[in-house]
């Protein structure tokens, strides 16, 4: 921690491991946390086993006292965490709105680490946004919360590249990093109140709903780039799915082909050693990456020396029955 900072109370909230990242470098940092928010435990895995968050493991392993209010619309909750004192609320991924109440409860009210460059890609999903609208860079923003969805003052910016072979989870991975360090970056300032606060231009915001299974179906009918776009910003969830032979194929990582193609999108128009390649509404796209129905993911490769009939030249995807 920074000589120059001003030692701060903080309380965390947050639950995926994206959150966890953050709570982690706090940590390692030496920043004291008083209390760690989180959401209820729930049910994971084929048995359904209450299982707790990301953040909540990191928490427990620090012996750090842990909250997991449904929400906070009891005026008990709003109470126990005012009455922590804390100076500051360090916001990352939590997945619940917070009322007036706790914005104000902090001495420095609350800051979210977000997963884009605001205001672009606000709300739920913007990392998986960023990928299938085809930006070529994302980031972190440091941001002063208030009331609206991810509308408050920004403190810090970084951007990250968005590679052409990036999925969703690299990208992901490489955000939590930068978004961990960002969060350090900007305490200093934060803690001596000297940080500069920039208003958000609205008319440039964009909102990441949250991602549906259905929005993996793939249309064949679109272009290769939007295809292979789609299976990179899904993976590794929900997933891009097409059908052969009537049941459920799930396509984990594809890229553009370089081969042209006037057969009917969805046609395999042929294979080699790496990829299974079919024909879209333009181009064709290399699938690279596939799962077949009661099998596990696996390199089209390692189909292909198996089951190479099931991908002969001709056969169409996406059809139902």
């Amino acid at each position: 921690m920074s000589d120059t900072a001003k030692p701060l109370r903080i309380l965390f909230a947050g639950t995926p491991d994206f959150a966890a990242a953050s709570l982690q470098a706090l940590l390692n940092a030496g920043h004291q946390v008083i209390g760690v928010y989180t959401q209820p435990d729930r049910p994971a895995g084929r048995g359904r086993k209450l299982t707790p968050s990301s953040v909540k493991k990191v928490a427990l392993e620090h012996d750090l006292p842990v909250y997991q209010p449904l929400n906070f619309k009891l005026a008990e909750d709003r109470e126990q965490l005012a009455s922590l004192q804390a100076d500051l609320m360090i916001v990352v991924a939590y997945g619940l709105l917070l009322p007036k109440a706790v914005l104000d409860a902090p001495a420095l009210g609350c800051i979210n680490v977000h997963a884009s460059l605001l205001p672009r890609w606000r709300g739920a999903a913007p990392i998986h946004r960023a990928l299938l609208a085809g930006d070529s860079e994302t980031g972190v923003t440091i941001m002063q919360m208030d009331e609206g969805l991810d509308t408050g003052a920004m403190l810090l910016k970084r951007d990250c590249p968005i590679k052409p072979t990036d999925t969703s989870g690299e990208l992901h991975d490489r955000l939590a990093e930068i978004g961990a360090q960002a969060l350090l970056d900007s305490l200093p300032a934060i803690a001596n109140q000297t940080i500069t606060h920039e208003t958000q231009d609205d008319s440039l915001a964009c909102y990441a709903h949250k991602l549906e299974k259905a929005e993996g179906n793939i249309d064949w009918q679109q272009p290769a780039t939007d295809i292979a776009r789609q299976v990179r910003g899904l993976s590794p969830w929900p997933v891009a799915f097409t059908t052969l032979n009537g049941a459920t194929l799930r396509v984990w990582f594809a890229e553009v082909g370089d081969e042209p193609s006037s057969a009917k999108p969805g046609t395999v128009v042929g294979c080699d050693k790496k990829a299974i390649i079919v024909a879209c509404g333009s181009g064709t796209v290399r699938l690279l990456k596939i799962q077949l129905p009661g099998s596990k993911a696996m390199d089209s490769s390692a189909v292909l020396n198996s089951k190479k009939e099931l991908f002969s030249n001709g056969t169409e995807l996406g059809l139902s029955e």
